[in-house]
């Protein structure tokens, strides 16, 4: 291609941005520009695990069902705090006798997963002593994350967009150059999780376990910060720099 030697640098290199790769009067640079966020958790998760045992199976299986549901009435009273509540394994299990002949079961053991993400710490507190208190009960967690699409995820990436630009604009000022053209911007990931909205203040139901006259004072937990990770990579081209 032929250029006209008075068209001034800038748009002279402007006719070479549509080329992948760098030229004399259009060099190229590439960037990484990266971005780390700090971000109180949005999401809490919990593991409900409930568990029954007994020498027959239906006896078992109906205690393991009244247990269930039991905990999940209980989970239901925080709904507005509540994001899903989801049922994962059951399992009924047959216990054998170690000794003798044949198959003989000496017992069976019943087993339910109860999954519960909840957006109000201060209700999960709450609910995990309560659950706490229920027979052969076990509770997981909480598990800290973010809500896919949080606007912490857009600053994120935003700010490492700002971190490319003002990288390359200093290699550029180093070289005696200016920035001409974007010709390429690529999204390296992000990764890590979503903050947490304004937490709501919620009305619960009183609860109390059987046996127990005022519901135990819940705990006080404290929210562990989501570190965001966000990077691109840009190439941009550039006025021939001042190697002299």
């Amino acid at each position: 291609m032929t250029t006209d030697p008075n068209e001034p640098p800038e748009a002279t290199a402007a006719h070479d941005t549509a080329k992948p790769y760098g030229t004399p009067t259009a060099p190229r640079i590439t960037i990484r520009g990266e971005a780390v966020l700090d971000a109180q958790p949005e999401l809490a998760g919990i593991t409900i695990t409930i568990t029954a045992r007994g020498t027959d199976r239906r006896t078992t299986l109906d205690d393991l069902t009244h247990r269930n549901a039991q905990a999940l009435d209980l989970v239901k009273t925080y709904g507005d705090a509540l994001d899903t509540l989801e049922t994962g394994t059951l399992l009924i299990t047959p216990q054998l006798r170690e000794r003798g002949r044949g198959e003989r079961v000496r017992a069976y053991t019943g087993l339910v997963r109860i999954s519960a993400t909840l957006t109000d710490f201060t209700a999960l507190g709450e609910l995990i002593t309560r659950l706490a208190e229920l027979d052969l009960t076990r509770v997981d967690g909480p598990s800290w994350s973010l809500r896919p699409g949080s606007p912490a995820y857009r600053t994120a990436r935003g700010q490492a967009v700002h971190s490319a630009v003002q990288r390359a604009r200093e290699y550029a000022d180093a070289l005696g150059s200016r920035l001409v053209a974007l010709t390429e911007l690529t999204d390296e990931g992000i990764a890590g999780p979503t903050p947490y909205r304004e937490r709501s203040k919620m009305r619960t139901t009183a609860y109390s376990a059987a046996g127990a006259e005022e519901p135990p004072e819940p705990l006080d937990l404290e929210p562990e910060r989501q570190t965001i990770h966000a990077s691109v990579t840009a190439h941009f081209t550039i006025t021939p720099p001042d190697l002299s």
